[in-house]
């Protein structure tokens, strides 16, 4: 356990000291019993710290630790000294306000925490003098963050469906590359795209996946299309497998954020993609591969980590506050997180694969296609990123599940052409990939579309290329009504505005191949690399380290943060997971005995034993409900703090027909601004099956007379509505007790 969970004993005690008197008192009054005078506060303080520190006090201060208070103290320590309203979000839906502030207060009684000011703001921290009572609990996270055995969910069905790969991705890049016109005016997904994508990606969500790509910069948006941005493609190669996908989650989940698609800007986004890459990677390498993780342990981890990390990134490249929803849903649509069941999930395949961390191979030593017909492949999971983002600048997708079909058409292959590919390449490819298995039909075919790409070419400018052959056609109408000017023999200049009249005019007169070379933005002497083999000039560079690394947009997720306090493992290290992290040697040694006592048992006969010399007291009723309440409150850590007692009979609540009761505590607690917890039959009661109770907590405002009858209001946490709740119909009324820290000079 790091040291850092803990500020010095010096600082605990100025804490102490800088306590409103009254509060100051009280506490110290319910260790030592009257103060006697003349008294020193730096004295008084320095024998707390004497108290504390006995054996036996220790060993009751932790028998009296339940597994509630041991889940309160883990907390406190993981989200280190959290401020108001931090702790009520972490145990939001398992811990309701009330619950948890006499829980919290409770432990302050108890000396377990303490308060302190810090920029206008109170934090709440552990008691340094009680280290070695508290370091067992501070080092289990299994306290929040609990898990399972993967081998004790048998009943758990494992969830078969399509996750993101290289496989997957490449099969995006040739979907989106054969349907470009991808977006109706208001920038909806056509209705044709959405029932093509249910057909060649099942079980995938074409929106996010798109708009996932759309946040890293891999798809562009112009207009009404949906384009490739080829060298964004290449540059992704860079990062190992792993890397690429938490690259995705980042995406998938900023795209889910943004208030519209319209909205989503790469250039604007990368420092915030980056920055959550960076903590996916942090927050995968914390799960372990062999066990199962509910969705709470899932966004507390993430809630942990965040708080971390902001300290980080703040000011180095920006941060954005995490949805823990939204994080494990991208997370999930990546492959990263696969379901167990609607409550558990599981770290992704990529996660605990050695080999998913460590860069692609350069070339295949088997191979990784399999040609099924002579224009078709399946293929293998073993294809590297670089053959697969190869084989869709030139097939078609067709199917992209479970298994992942490309085939050769005569669109795939004028695409390629169009990016300078040449069927030689191709078929090097392909040959490459499939162990030298491809069709002789599939390379006759790719070079006679080579040949006729070659006879007629529409540049883009809208300059048409004819063949000698084809001239003719010049002198065709409509084309010849086209034609603004003869350039050189077969070359002739267009308007800008006719390219659809011009392909219509040439399809007309029988043309079923038009060459549209230069339309992906790449100019002449960009080299593609798939394996060793350089296949086109559409990527704007070639694969190696130094032209990437001036313009790669992606870097690795893994790699050290050199900041100071950084959270952030460096490169290729995987910190252990929490459950696994010991206490430091010098822990381990003083806490000894004490962690392995049986907290629910000690806790019991503890006070069943303060209750056996309570009995033999000879107490007035009020001292001994008070001193019994101590006990149940387990402030009592001695046989002297009974003995020596100073007491002050408070009653706390009141119940039923207690009128007046109930009127006293009301009025306290307005008084003392202190939050109340009442029970009444509700709005709904006497309807459908019987009374329905209710529930409130809040800080009450004011009484109010009423028709003859007190009505008291009260104030919900979140600034909602107030209340008016009649007494009389009050079952229970309970004054919380506040912080004993509250109202500390700040």
């Amino acid at each position: 356990m790091s040291d850092s969970a803990f500020r010095s004993i010096d600082f605990w005690k100025s804490a102490i000291m800088i306590m409103p008197d009254n509060s100051f008192f009280e506490l110290l009054r319910s260790v030592f019993g009257k103060i006697k005078t003349p008294f020193n506060k730096q004295q008084l303080i320095n024998e707390l710290e004497v108290f504390l520190l006995r054996e036996d006090i220790q060993k009751n201060i932790a028998g009296y630790i339940s597994p509630g208070d041991a889940k309160i103290i883990a907390a406190v320590a993981a989200l280190s000294e959290p401020v108001p309203g931090e702790l009520e979000s972490f145990f939001s839906g398992e811990l309701n306000y009330a619950e948890l502030h006499d829980n919290v207060v409770n432990l302050e009684e108890r000396f377990i925490f303490y308060r302190f000011a810090e920029n206008d703001l109170s934090r709440l921290a552990l008691n340094p003098v009680l280290k070695p009572v508290l370091a067992p609990f501070i080092g289990d996270s299994s306290l929040l963050l609990p898990s399972v055995p993967a081998a004790e969910a048998e009943i758990m069905t494992a969830n078969d469906g399509t996750v993101l790969n290289d496989r997957i991705l490449a099969a995006l890049l040739s979907f989106v590359s054969e349907n470009e016109l991808f977006y109706k005016a208001e920038g909806e997904i056509r209705k044709r795209i959405i029932e093509a994508g249910k057909t060649v990606f099942p079980g995938l969500e074409l929106g996010s996946l798109t708009g996932g790509l759309r946040a890293l910069g891999l798809f562009l948006v112009n207009e009404d299309k949906l384009v490739p941005d080829y060298r964004h493609f290449d540059n992704f190669g860079i990062l190992n497998p792993r890397e690429r996908m938490e690259y995705c989650a980042a995406g998938i989940y900023y795209y889910h954020e943004a208030e519209s698609s319209a909205v989503i800007s790469p250039h604007l986004l990368r420092p915030h993609v980056y920055s959550l890459a960076v903590f996916i990677h942090q927050f995968l390498d914390t799960l372990e591969s062999d066990r199962l993780y509910p969705v709470k342990t899932l966004k507390r981890l993430a809630g942990i980590l965040e708080r971390r990390s902001a300290k980080t990134w703040v000011g180095v490249l920006g941060w954005k506050k995490i949805n823990g929803d939204v994080l494990i849903e991208a997370l999930k649509k990546a492959g990263l997180l696969a379901p167990a069941s609607a409550e558990y999930h599981r770290p992704g395949p990529l996660v605990s694969d050695a080999a998913a961390s460590a860069p692609d191979t350069a070339a295949a030593s088997a191979p990784v296609i399999a040609m099924d017909s002579g224009f078709s492949c399946l293929v293998y999971p073993e294809i590297n990123y670089t053959g697969a983002i190869g084989l869709a600048s030139i097939l078609s997708i067709r199917e992209a599940g479970p298994t992942v079909r490309f085939e050769l058409s005569r669109e795939s292959a004028v695409r390629a052409f169009d990016r300078d590919i040449s069927a030689a390449m191709m078929i090097d490819l392909l040959k490459q990939l499939s162990g030298g298995r491809i069709d002789d039909t599939l390379a006759w075919t790719l070079k006679d579309w080579e040949k006729r790409y070659g006879e007629v070419s529409l540049r883009q400018g809208l300059v048409l290329s004819l063949s000698a052959e084809r001239r003719y056609l010049a002198e065709t109408a409509p084309l010849a009504d086209l034609i603004r000017e003869t350039l050189a023999p077969g070359v002739y200049l267009l308007a800008e505005s006719a390219e659809i009249e011009t392909t219509d005019a040439l399809r007309n007169a029988g043309v079923d191949i038009i060459a549209r070379r230069g339309e992906s933005g790449g100019k002449a002497g960009d080299a593609y690399v798939i394996g060793n083999h350089v296949i086109g000039s559409y990527a704007g560079g070639s694969h190696t380290a130094g032209s990437q690394a001036e313009r790669n947009p992606f870097t690795s997720p893994g790699a050290a943060i050199h900041s100071p306090g950084a959270a952030i493992h460096s490169p290729g290290a995987k910190s252990p997971p929490p459950k696994q992290r010991p206490p430091a040697a010098k822990d381990a040694e003083n806490t000894g005995a004490i962690a392995g006592l049986n907290p629910g048992a000690q806790a019991s006969t503890l006070i069943e034993g303060f209750r056996t010399i309570l009995e033999k007291m000879q107490l007035n009723r009020a001292e001994r409900d008070e001193l019994a309440a101590r006990i149940d409150r387990r402030l009592v850590l001695c046989e002297t703090q009974l003995r020596d007692a100073s007491v002050r009979y408070e009653k706390l609540e009141a119940r039923g027909l207690d009128y007046v009761g109930k009127v006293n505590i009301a009025k306290q607690a307005i008084a003392q601004r202190a939050p109340v917890e009442l029970v009444w039959p509700g709005r709904s009661a006497g309807k459908g099956n019987g009374p329905k109770e209710e529930r409130i907590f809040g800080i009450p405002k004011a009484l109010e007379k009423t028709g003859g009858e007190a009505v008291l209001v009260i104030v919900p946490p979140g600034g909602e509505e107030p209340a008016r709740i009649p007494l009389g119909k009050i079952s229970l009324l309970r004054r919380i007790k506040k912080s004993i820290f509250e109202n500390s000079p700040v």
